[in-house]
């Protein structure tokens, strides 16, 4: 399956994908497959080394990785944020024909988010023991956490560096590329955890050290491809190129804020949450982590389809080809639907089987009854989440991503925890609840957006 393809004389004869004719099936599954390669890839990434721990250090290390691993995500939601934005920008960029401005806008995004990325290791290692006591994080485990956290926040410039070579592929419709960055990290990644950590006895410092070592060689290859099709990109890599362009930044800072707030209220909230949970003891904080891992692999696709089709939409909406929109939305929800099924079944006929993959200890296997009505709240959530955040994110409107930020990750996050959780006293399952009904806040918020028609408009990256 190929997508429909232009040449882009303005970049040196460079392939960019063109999302505003042809068909919608066969382009949102081309392009959104190796986003969920990427995806999947990322989360084995990631779950390697909670797989790893769990089993050859224990509980102990498991919530270790789990708490360590909320401090190192709570420094990335400004790149989050902001790399989505950039990837929104640049397919309406591309959509509306102004490819001349592409070079500008991939150097000032580079040098805004990498210096943001310096800023956030320095006070990520300076505030690292009041981070973790703000967590609750459990006696047990605060050594194993610290070791985990202080090592990850050190290669905080790797995963700034990713996101923002990955959003200039992505919007440019080019998902092939991320995957590969992004496997080469998973495969060092595994085999560096199973040699520090097993082999060497190393336990969560060496499960980080090998994750971070994964993110530079990932992040140098990432770079040194870039630099041989640069030509693609109007970006020679000369000094120049990494000025910052007031008007480029304006735009950046225009998406990317209301989205960096989305993202970063959205990490504020699980941090206020777990902080609750973690208090509950080791056992309830390891099974919080799992439980996550768990929650992003049922919504793998969901992600990446919509990540795929924020893109089309953008490209569309920049065209002023709106009426391929909703079929877009439509072929995402679809998709998703047939596989969150497939996934809901396997969960109710091996109820234990995905946590067994992390512990063989039988506290947090019992425990874990009481989060599979989770995992399936969070699975249908995840099929209308994902068409409407196609729209959200591809109309780039920075007022509905302020909304979504504002509810989604502090109203009803937060609100949804304390209420089930502490006044209704159904204690970490209620906080698990609210994080579960939480995820429903875009379903609202997009379905009054499409219903509107104000996303038939690209004056917010104007």
């Amino acid at each position: 399956m190929n997508f429909n393809k232009t040449e882009d004389t303005a970049s040196g004869g460079g392939i960019i994908q063109d999302f505003t004719k042809g068909s919608i099936s066969r382009q949102l599954l081309s392009f959104s497959f190796p986003l969920f390669l990427a995806n999947l890839l990322q989360i084995i990434y990631n779950t390697a080394d909670m797989v790893i721990v769990g089993r050859f250090v224990g509980k102990e290390g498991l919530s270790g990785v789990t708490v360590g691993g909320d401090v190192t995500n709570f420094f990335t939601f400004i790149v989050m944020g902001f790399s989505g934005a950039s990837q929104m920008i640049i397919s309406q960029m591309i959509g509306a024909g102004k490819k001349d401005s592409l070079g500008r806008f991939i150097g000032t995004m580079t040098t805004a988010l990498m210096t943001v990325g310096a800023l956030a290791m320095v006070l990520g290692l300076v505030f690292m023991d009041q981070l973790l006591a703000v967590m609750n994080t459990p006696a047990e485990s605060w050594q194993y956490t610290k070791d985990y956290a202080t090592v990850c926040v050190c290669g905080l410039l790797f995963i700034y560096g990713y996101n923002v070579i990955s959003a200039v592929f992505r919007g440019m419709g080019d998902s092939r590329h991320p995957f590969v960055f992004i496997l080469v990290a998973s495969v060092l990644n595994i085999v560096l955890d199973l040699v520090f950590t097993a082999g060497l006895g190393m336990g969560t410092f060496g499960a980080a050290l090998a994750t971070v070592i994964g993110q530079a060689v990932s992040v140098i290859y990432s770079i040194w491809y870039f630099l041989r099709h640069r030509e693609k990109f109007d970006f020679e890599f000369s000094r120049r190129d990494f000025r910052i362009d007031r008007e480029q930044l304006r735009r950046l800072c225009g998406l990317g804020v209301p989205m960096a707030i989305t993202s970063a209220s959205v990490q504020f909230s699980k941090l206020f949450i777990n902080s609750y949970l973690n208090s509950y003891g080791v056992a309830v904080s390891a099974l919080t982590g799992v439980g996550t891992k768990l929650s992003l692999f049922i919504n793998l696709i969901n992600n990446a389809t919509s990540t795929a089709g924020g893109s089309m939409v953008g490209q569309n909406i920049g065209a002023k080809n709106y009426g391929r929109v909703p079929s877009i939305m439509r072929w995402v929800f679809a998709l998703n639907g047939v596989i969150a099924a497939a996934m809901i079944t396997f969960v109710f006929i091996r109820p234990q089987a995905p946590f067994r993959m992390f512990t063989s200890d039988e506290e947090v296997i019992l425990l874990s009854a009481a989060y599979l009505p989770v995992l399936i709240t969070n699975c249908v959530s995840g099929i209308l989440r994902s068409a409407m955040n196609t729209l959200i994110q591809g109309s780039a409107n920075y007022r509905i991503s302020y909304l979504v930020a504002i509810f989604d990750g502090i109203v009803n996050r937060i609100g949804f925890g304390l209420l089930l959780g502490v006044y209704l006293d159904l204690a970490y399952v209620g906080f698990w609840f609210g994080d579960a009904i939480a995820n429903f806040t875009p379903v609202l918020i997009g379905s009054i957006f499409y219903l509107s028609g104000k996303w038939k408009t690209d004056r917010y990256v104007k």
